[in-house]
């Protein structure tokens, strides 16, 4: 019998839920179906919104071959098998083949390079999807010749909508007498991903005879009792790299290393896990300690040029390194502050001495007028005002404990005072 999940999977855009912003009525996905043409886009979103849902309904609809292939086990024959495939399967005055291509972050320079011909003669119609930023995964040809349409994680109402969806009309969920008491627990444990609400839901159905009680105690024991049933490759992707990522911001090297092991041995794309170092190195060692993002950044560096299996090895030492550096996340909420006074405060204009003045109308108009060169004063500084007029003396980084920002605050006394 087939998961819960492939039996729930919705045949049209009637019965998709959630992602209304790309399907619902007057929204772009749905135009483009109306329309009966379609482009190529990148679907870009968390696990189990729906992008392959949304991938089979949008070729069912306009009735066109649909190809898929797995960045995972797929490598440029394949590409180019399902290429010809595809142009095989063309008819005078049809849209084109669509194919789909699930994780493909995953697929290397090459093996994109090979689909570039077919997407840009219309030999296929490309839908991809991704769980990361395609600016960083996708060749910049191909993605210049795709939209990027971007998924959110379902909201409580659409996994409500979901669940009771479920309850009452799977055939197997009906033969039971299903009561939900609480809702919490299996919404907290499902984090947005359809597919993981539905799986919980039939964990904890299959583990109880014709009369099922949900509620909060009920899924934490069954999860505790099988904490991979409910994920989709047996490893629990986002909430394993929140582990990590929390024990180096914990300073703990050793409860690092354990879930980089986790990771490593589940086959995760190193890239994913040197990207969320370089991350981590700037929110939570920051000024700290800057030396914590060049080791970041070289880790990931020398990764892409050894790969795998000693690619592990330059992961650890990173990893090491900054757990057992000191901690700072000073940047990470002075840029916050900053982003919040500008939501707040719009675009105020920029104090006319320190505007850029290449005609000599603006430097009529006083633009650059009574701008003083630091390196022209002692110490290289000189007293002036940098921000707008109405935020003059605001304050957005404050120095943290460490000793290297500390050093760093005393300068910045010794320069401009005690400025609160």
């Amino acid at each position: 019998m087939l998961p819960l999940a492939e039996r729930m999977r919705p045949q049209t855009l009637e019965d998709y839920i959630g992602q209304q912003h790309l399907v619902g009525q007057g929204a772009v996905l749905r135009k483009m179906l109306e329309s009966g043409h379609i482009s190529s886009f990148i679907l870009w979103g968390p696990p189990g919104v729906g992008k392959t849902t949304l991938a089979k309904i949008i070729a069912k609809q306009l009735e066109v071959p649909f190809f898929t292939l797995s960045a995972v086990t797929s490598g440029v024959k394949e590409v180019r098998e399902v290429i010809e495939q595809a142009r095989k399967s063309t008819f005078f005055n049809t849209a084109n083949p669509i194919l789909f291509i699930d994780e493909i972050h995953r697929f290397s320079k090459s093996q994109q390079d090979s689909l570039l011909g077919a997407v840009e003669n219309g030999t296929i119609t490309l839908i991809g999807a991704t769980t990361e930023n395609p600016s960083f995964e996708v060749i910049t040809p191909l993605l210049s010749r795709c939209q990027v349409y971007v998924l959110k994680s379902l909201e409580k109402d659409d996994l409500l909508k979901l669940l009771h969806h479920a309850i009452t009309t799977d055939t197997e969920l009906k033969k039971k007498h299903i009561e939900v008491k609480e809702y919490d627990g299996i919404l907290r444990y499902s984090g947005g991903d359809a597919r993981k609400l539905l799986n919980i839901l039939e964990l904890v159905c299959n583990t109880e005879d014709e009369n099922v009680v949900i509620d909060n105690k009920t899924v934490a024991e069954r999860l505790q009792q099988n904490p991979l049933a409910y994920d989709k490759d047996g490893e629990m992707h986002y909430d394993i790299i929140s582990a990590f990522i929390k024990s180096i911001r914990g300073s703990d090297p050793d409860a690092a290393i354990y879930w980089l092991a986790r990771m490593v041995a589940a086959g995760e794309d190193p890239k994913f896990i040197a990207r969320r170092l370089v991350i981590s190195a700037s929110e939570d060692i920051g000024l700290a300690n800057p030396n914590a993002l060049l080791i970041a950044n070289a880790a990931f560096d020398a990764l892409t040029k050894i790969g795998w299996p000693e690619g592990r090895i330059i992961l650890a030492e990173a990893t090491i390194y900054l757990a057992t550096s000191i901690k700072s996340n000073s940047a990470y909420l002075a840029i916050d502050d900053a982003l919040a006074k500008v939501k707040e405060t719009g675009n105020l204009p920029v104090p006319l001495h320190l505007r850029n003045a290449p005609t000599s109308l603006m430097k009529d108009l006083g633009y650059g007028n009574e701008y003083k060169y630091a390196h022209d004063y002692p110490n290289h500084f000189v007293k002036q005002q940098f921000l707008p007029d109405d935020l003059q003396n605001t304050r957005f980084w404050y120095a943290q404990g460490s000793p290297a920002e500390q050093k760093l605050d005393d300068w910045m006394k010794k320069l401009w005072g005690d400025r609160g």
